[in-house]
């Protein structure tokens, strides 16, 4: 089985209050989230979780709150040798536009995405307007995605499993590295979601459900789950993996 290497590679940021991330923790406090896509090298395919975003802002403010640079898709890709074309296989934890604005690049690409992300892209519910199916429509007339419907292997030593805490179909993908199995979460959280402060934990809480989610209650039961069972945990918006070249 292949050994991967991941390297976190950001392609924006949003700029929000904290609880978008840490469900009622954080009121009123500025908060800086880096978005990536993921580049898992190790296999015999060219592997990306998750494509980013098309224009990202690229400033020194920006760079300075999460710690890292700020790259466009094809500036990030460049720096491991590879073009959007390169790319054969993209998994999607989850399909809200900041996860997939740069599909329509990777013309080559196999695209994986939960079924019932595509329901929501093409159906969102009022409260969702992170859903833009203009995103997917190419890759979707070209017949680039496979639909998941349950848990399975995508490569060797890459498998997802649903994990509906953020969106319908949110995929978090399992990565096995030297280090051990690594999951990227297929849901929007940081480090502090797994590891509450103080006062958090004196309430008798293990962790800390996404800001946003589908249901609170089985939002905070799959964190557990997922901390439980991953050797590294990479939360998908986490700002000090920014300054990483490699994980695993």
């Amino acid at each position: 089985m292949p050994s991967y290497k991941i390297h976190p590679i950001v392609v924006g940021t949003k700029i929000f209050d904290k609880t978008m991330m840490t469900y009622q923790h954080g009121y009123g406090q500025q908060y800086t989230i880096p978005i990536y896509c993921w580049y898992l090298e190790g296999g015999d395919r060219t592997v990306l979780v998750d494509t980013g975003e098309m224009s990202p802002i690229q400033s020194a403010d920006r760079e300075q709150a999460i710690g890292g640079r700020i790259y466009t898709f094809e500036e990030g890709l460049n720096r491991h040798g590879l073009k959007p074309e390169d790319i054969e296989v993209v998994i999607h934890t989850h399909l809200h536009n900041d996860h997939c604005e740069n599909d329509y690049k990777c013309i080559h690409a196999r695209i994986y995405a939960h079924a019932r992300e595509l329901e929501a892209v093409h159906n969102p519910h009022p409260l969702d307007f992170r859903y833009l199916e203009d995103y997917i429509e190419d890759v979707e007339e070209n017949g680039q995605i496979t639909i998941v419907t349950e848990d399975r292997e995508i490569l060797p030593g890459i498998r997802v499993f649903h994990t509906p805490a953020h969106s319908p179909g949110g995929l978090s993908v399992a990565v096995e590295t030297d280090s051990g199995t690594a999951v990227i979460t297929g849901f929007c959280v940081i480090d502090e979601n797994f590891n509450p402060p103080r006062e958090i934990r004196a309430m008798e809480m293990e962790v800390i459900p996404p800001g946003t989610h589908v249901n609170v209650y089985e939002a905070y039961d799959i964190l557990v789950k997922v901390k439980k069972n991953a050797s590294i945990l990479l939360p998908l918006h986490e700002p000090r993996f920014a300054a990483l070249e490699t994980i695993g």
